[in-house]
């Protein structure tokens, strides 16, 4: 298993929906993020993209260097960019991070936002652009000289002459629920992302997935995207979840739903029909509360729980073929630490560096030494 921190370009704090208890967004503040993922030993983060957020590219660059080993998963806009240009960022900020980037392909699915940023294509023909992109980028990536004439695309003799650190290119990241999504996946991509839906839901659509990569004699491993409420006991982690959202009154849902009914997005879809903006019914499967979505677009469901039974929801969507789990919690700062400390012992991670992991040499005393002369002892997990 590999777990991804999320990084909130988009803003943060310890309850939705309010300022109270928000945090102001800046450099320092995300660098701090950073860094805690990083050194705790997380392995990527993703970085969102969109006009509520910073730019995905910028402060990925900018924070690179504040870090060591932290993976950056950075959003690749077909029809928001030209391939070549992206593919000259790629290469760039690869090489710049000794192969630390990985590609996030985002297709848009709010029609409003999109024709801001001056694309006005139909759902399934921002998908032929994408498809038309993708096969522009990674044959330039590869260090072909390109030409191309396709419905949206058109270049000639494209080529690049700096190479990516990673061959042929950095990792494709994707996430498309819908049919046109799905055939984008399986003919370019490499991790087919889905958001937190109940097990059921996502064995059906990784099944699918897979099958139509099959038909074009490829494969893909299998990501997740979804928020963590994980305490020491099962009550404090509900206690938490509903404090989460304690601003969240019915004009506050009621607003936020009719922006996100506009989207033409299946996933998001999917997502708002989870919870169908009530909430009292927001625990759509054992543990798994869809509540965050009420009020944010994207990944709209937590898995809330003590540590035992979060790790073990968890491994029920390894079993089903997930391998990488995209985690957030709020505020991202302190929930990084929380996630690491209480998650990682319990999983089969191939990345972390926490002290209750066997073969994991300290660095030092976990805890505050004991008057001055004695180190605190571990608890075992219960």
């Amino acid at each position: 298993m590999r777990l991804l921190w999320f990084l909130p370009t988009h803003g943060d704090g310890r309850h939705l929906a309010s300022a109270t208890g928000g945090r102001a967004l800046t450099f320092d503040y995300l660098r701090q993020v950073a860094q805690a993922a990083d050194q705790l030993g997380y392995w990527g983060m993703l970085l969102p993209t969109g006009r509520s957020c910073e730019d995905s590219w910028v402060v990925g660059s900018a924070l690179a260097p504040a870090t060591r080993q932290l993976r950056f998963l950075i959003a690749l806009r077909p029809g928001i960019m030209s391939p070549i240009v992206g593919a000259r960022m790629a290469a760039a900020l690869d090489r710049a991070t000794d192969g630390r980037l990985l590609i996030n392909v985002v297709t848009g699915g709010d029609p409003v936002e999109l024709k801001g940023d001056g694309q006005w294509l139909s759902h399934d023909e921002r998908y032929v652009l994408t498809a038309e992109f993708l096969e522009v980028w990674r044959r330039v990536m590869a260090g072909e000289a390109v030409n191309f004439h396709g419905r949206h695309i058109h270049v000639e003799d494209a080529r690049l002459a700096f190479p990516p650190v990673q061959s042929p290119y950095p990792p494709l990241w994707f996430g498309g629920s819908s049919p046109a999504g799905i055939d984008v996946a399986a003919e370019h991509c490499d991790v087919y992302l889905t958001w937190g839906e109940p097990p059921a839901d996502v064995a059906a659509k990784i099944a699918t997935a897979r099958a139509a990569a099959e038909k074009r004699g490829r494969a893909f491993t299998f990501g997740l995207r979804l928020h963590i409420v994980v305490r020491e006991t099962r009550a404090a982690a509900w206690e938490a979840a509903n404090d989460l959202i304690r601003y969240v009154d019915d004009r506050v849902i009621a607003d936020a739903q009719k922006v996100f009914a506009r989207y033409d997005s299946v996933g998001q879809q999917r997502m708002a029909a989870l919870h169908g903006g009530n909430k009292d019914r927001l625990e759509i499967s054992p543990d798994l509360w869809a509540g965050v979505g009420l009020v944010r677009g994207g990944a709209g469901t937590a898995l809330v729980g003590d540590a035992d039974t979060v790790a073990a929801r968890l491994l029920e969507y390894r079993a089903l073929g997930v391998d990488s789990f995209i985690l957030s919690g709020y505020p991202h700062l302190e929930e990084a630490y929380r996630v690491a400390e209480l998650l990682f012992p319990r999983l089969p991670l191939s990345h972390g560096k926490t002290g209750a992991q066997p073969g994991v040499a300290l660095n030092g005393p976990f805890g505050e030494i004991i008057a001055n002369e004695r180190a605190p002892v571990l608890a075992a997990a219960s």
